[in-house]
């Protein structure tokens, strides 16, 4: 009885352990969705319609952006020593394609997640990587954005390669903030989601899914 106990013990605390390297960050449910903080881009004639569903893999978020531009946010802190990877699945149903990415004029995308730092007391002193699933450049392209040097695109997945295919990604943020702003950063600040369309004035649709931070 007692090796059975000490074995039970074993098990919990190596499950316990896997469960802290893994920090899920959304649960893609209505309850969860109506909390998150809602941010309109500023100029933006509609907001993003963001709703739940879920398949055999669990929830997930739909966005459809019509000459739209939302945002949904949440404030947690990220221990990026212990978990630096971002990992993200998702599938862009309708892109974008034809526009210049890295101009403001063409500055949309159908499906993006910031990691935020704060760095001051003000959002325009914030640092931010925008991970972004592009519809016209290819994976591994970066640039900063055309309307602050302060917030990278970083391509992670393009529908040049994947259009309305599920797709599975990873990335070390703390490798990412180093390379891209030189900063050594070891707490993220806040997670975000956006599709948008409001330069463009075009139509995407987006799906996002089983959004996690890993030490691995």
């Amino acid at each position: 009885m007692k090796l059975l106990f000490k074995i039970f013990l074993i098990v919990s605390f190596i499950f316990n352990i896997g469960l802290a390297d893994e920090i899920k960050i959304f649960d893609f449910t209505k309850a969860e969705i109506s909390n998150l903080q809602v941010r309109k881009v500023r100029g933006a004639d509609n907001e993003t319609f963001y709703t739940v569903g879920n398949d055999k893999n669990g929830n997930f978020l739909k966005s459809v952006a019509d000459n739209a531009a939302s945002g949904l946010g949440k404030e947690i802190k990220i221990d990026l020593n212990k978990t630096p990877f971002i990992n993200i699945t998702w599938k862009v149903e309708k892109d974008l394609p034809g526009i210049k990415e890295d101009t403001k004029k063409g500055h949309d995308f159908a499906a993006r997640v910031f990691v935020i730092k704060k760095t001051g007391v003000t959002l325009l002193s914030n640092r931010a990587i925008n991970y972004v699933f592009s519809s016209n450049n290819e994976v591994g392209s970066n640039w900063p954005s055309p309307y602050t040097k302060k917030s990278i695109d970083n391509v992670l997945a393009s529908t040049k390669n994947n259009l309305n295919e599920w797709v599975t990604v990873k990335a070390n943020v703390k490798d990412d903030f180093k390379r891209f702003h030189d900063l050594d950063v070891s707490e993220l600040n806040g997670v975000a989601i956006m599709s948008d369309t409001d330069n463009s004035k075009k139509k995407s649709i987006a799906y996002f899914q089983n959004i996690y931070f890993s030490s691995k």
